[in-house]
């Protein structure tokens, strides 16, 4: 994903800081570890940034889980429903359990989403070059 460097993209689905993309802003990199599945630096080791913007940021990620979830939930729908043909019912329970097994990666994902709309790649330099 390098070529992607310099991308939101790249910071959502690495996890890396949204203004440098040097480090991971999270301090376990497996999302399940479910201990720490949400622990994260204070801030960047490189860039210095703050995740934490200011008190309780990250609970607008909850509005960012839920179209994240239902996009995991519509894969599992189209692919279990009209590809392999199972019955209604039976999606339903692997849909239930995806959603189950995929949700470190929904947290985890949202926070990033969330995050990435608040600060921008590069804007350590843009303030360095203010002042």
């Amino acid at each position: 994903m390098e070529f992607l460097k310099g991308t939101k993209i790249y910071s959502i689905f690495t996890g890396a800081c949204p203004v440098c993309q040097n480090e991971s802003m999270y301090l376990e990199s497996n999302p399940y570890k479910l201990s720490s599945t949400l622990k994260m630096e204070e801030r960047c080791g490189h860039c210095h940034t703050k995740y934490k913007i200011e008190p309780s940021f990250f609970y607008g990620a909850m509005y960012v889980s839920y179209p994240v979830g239902l996009a995991f939930a519509s894969v599992a729908l189209f692919f279990c429903f009209f590809i392999l043909d199972i019955s209604l019912l039976t999606t339903f329970f692997i849909i239930v359990a995806e959603m189950i097994l995929v949700l470190p990666i929904v947290l985890r994902l949202s926070r990033n989403i969330w995050i990435n709309f608040f600060l921008h790649y590069g804007q350590h330099l843009k303030h360095k070059q203010k002042v």
